[in-house]
């Protein structure tokens, strides 16, 4: 099925509201619904959406659009992300494009999938990675569902597979094969069992290969590079499969390695992810708070384990989150944990503690004596107590702190009041700032008449049937145009914000100053059109009388002309759109 069809199709199945609603509560606002933005944190709400229209607008941060921009947005991915996301969601199936008309981006995506498939393969008839897998408790469903592969222990074995049907600077950039001047390229990934890594909407964009020999000289897991298609500070693995569990369990659960993670789905807890060969971002945090508000960190409990918890801990309350860590036996991880016993993996999950709860732990566990633990516990814990926002909440950890190092809870609340004060001046730790998650803006017309197109499109999808047929037959007049060939060159990130402003700016209006304002905006837009065509006609008439062609010549002249009375006409005033 052509896009185009499959838009048509979608958007005839599909409401604004069906879309939205799984992640904003909405509630009626006159002919709209309103509720809280899930782009940034707010108390009033004012993100709007019009089933009527099929659009939404947040008049807080500025986001709007239809509901291809709204999975984009909330789950992070490109167009065609979203639309196979829709497409899955409203039933409509997605006839692949030929692949000679892929462009380098879909041929990226094109010969990482291939790889996953062959890598699948080889899976299959290699008894030493089979065996390991089933070692580590990974069963065949698992296997399967999580499309791990093994790359043969070769140089060469997978350029030479995917050369049969891709070029090599595709495979390079898609972080498959290495190259050097004068030497023949060779594979990224041998001898590894392989981890494909998905984006939001499940695309393979790039792997993580664990080494299945004993080869001490060799990394035990080595990852893809970043490339167009992979930013391992925006990927979250096995998010893809993990969003509808957080949003239905109402948590997340944070892992560090894809064994942990592939396991713990296999166990039950299919809310899990983990982050790709980098620390936690607020790019991922952000991804996770938009399907709920609640964190489990089950991290290792070396020092790169607590070192990893403090990193998440100061982004996730910095934003209102509230975040909890497991309580791992030393030396074991998820994925030993659910191997071992699964029972006393979800016993750990079920009773983790609040992360400042599990740093006092900590922090005691730590101090060798009684005022080197309350000083490290002023240095070490306090300072999380000062990202939550809550007072309430605040208040509440501040008893428990003072508790811990038997004081008063006034004299935490001053230690915390002083910290607070001093990231305020300083800002020592910028990352963990509460703030907006990256989104898409929405952007006015690049020039005056785009600007102006915009509003006319707008205004016609506000008013009543009869207006709309004075404001149809005025483009046409001056342009020639159907309003639904101007309503095509408007983006809707664009429109939809000014729908929902125009209407805000309407509502107290009477009938004849609305149409006044309109008037005026027609008038504009006439003249403006008038002079971009008649800069268009002079250009071709040049290049017509340059080439010697005099019926074209002559054509043009007469347009010109036209154009010219056009221009000179009455201006547009509200009493002819009333009389129309």
């Amino acid at each position: 099925m052509a896009s185009g069809d499959a838009v048509d199709q979608i958007k005839n199945r599909l409401s604004i509201v069906d879309v939205v609603a799984p992640y904003v509560e909405l509630h009626p606002a006159g002919k709209n619904l309103k509720g809280r933005c899930p782009f940034h944190s707010e108390k009033t709400p004012s993100f709007n959406v019009s089933p009527e229209r099929g659009t939404y607008h947040c008049f807080g941060c500025g986001v709007g659009g239809d509901i291809f921009s709204f999975v984009e947005a909330i789950d992070g991915v490109d167009f065609k992300g979203a639309l196979k996301t829709l497409a899955d969601k409203a039933g409509v199936e997605l006839v692949p494009e030929d692949p000679k008309k892929r462009s380098e981006r879909d041929s990226e995506y094109a010969v990482l999938e291939s790889a996953t498939k062959w890598w699948q393969e080889q899976l299959s008839h290699n008894s030493e990675a089979l065996a390991y897998l089933k070692k580590r408790g990974v069963t065949e469903a698992t296997i399967a569902k999580w499309r791990i592969g093994y790359a043969p222990n070769d140089w060469r074995a997978t350029v030479t597979e995917l050369k049969k049907e891709f070029s090599l600077p595709v495979m390079q950039k898609a972080g498959l094969v290495k190259g050097e001047a004068g030497k023949e390229p060779y594979d990224v990934f041998r001898d590894r069992i392989m981890f494909p890594i998905f984006d939001a909407s499940g695309r393979v964009v790039a792997f993580s290969g664990r080494l299945l020999s004993k080869d001490t000289e060799a990394a035990k897991y080595i990852n893809s590079p970043e490339t167009e298609l992979f930013n391992k500070s925006e990927i979250l693995y096995g998010y893809d499969k993990a969003k509808q569990s957080i949003r239905s369990m109402n948590f997340s659960l944070i892992v560090e390695g894809q064994f942990d993670v592939v396991l713990a789905h296999q166990a039950g807890y299919s809310s899990t992810v983990a982050v790709s060969g980098t620390a936690l971002t607020s790019h991922h945090v952000g991804l996770l708070q938009r399907l709920s508000n609640r964190v489990v960190l089950a991290l290792d409990s070396d020092k790169a384990g607590i070192a990893a918890v403090k990193k998440a801990a100061g982004l996730m309350l910095a934003r209102g989150m509230d975040v909890k860590v497991a309580r791992l036996p030393e030396g074991l991880d998820p994925a030993d944990m659910v191997l071992q016993s699964p029972q006393e993996f979800k016993k750990a999950v079920g009773s983790a503690s609040h992360v400042i709860e599990f740093l006092l732990e900590h922090t005691k566990n730590e101090a060798k004596d009684d005022r080197t633990y309350k000083l490290k516990v002023r240095d070490e814990v306090l300072p999380f107590v000062a990202y939550i926002e809550s007072h309430i909440d605040r208040e509440h950890f501040e008893a428990i702190v003072a508790k811990a190092v038997s004081t008063t809870v006034d004299a935490i609340h001053l230690e915390t009041n002083r910290i607070i004060e001093l990231k305020n001046k300083n800002e020592p730790l910028p990352e963990v700032k509460k703030e907006i998650v990256a989104r898409p803006q929405p952007i006015r017309g690049k020039s005056r008449l785009d600007s102006l197109s915009s509003y006319l499109v707008a205004t016609y999808g506000l008013m009543d049937t009869n207006f709309k047929h004075v404001l149809e037959r005025a483009v046409k007049s001056i342009s020639g145009d159907t309003i639904e060939t101007l309503t095509a060159t408007i983006p809707p990130e664009v429109l939809s914000p000014l729908l929902f402003e125009l209407e805000k700016e309407w509502s107290p209006l009477s009938p004849d100053e609305t149409y006044n304002h309109i008037a005026r905006a027609l008038e504009e837009w006439r003249v403006v059109w008038l002079r971009h065509h008649l800069s268009s006609l002079r250009d071709k008439l040049v290049a017509a009388e340059t080439s010697g062609d005099t019926e074209a010549t002559r054509a043009l002249l007469d347009a010109i002309s036209q154009s010219h009375q056009k221009l000179s006409a009455v201006p547009i005033t509200a009493e002819d759109l009333m009389h129309s």
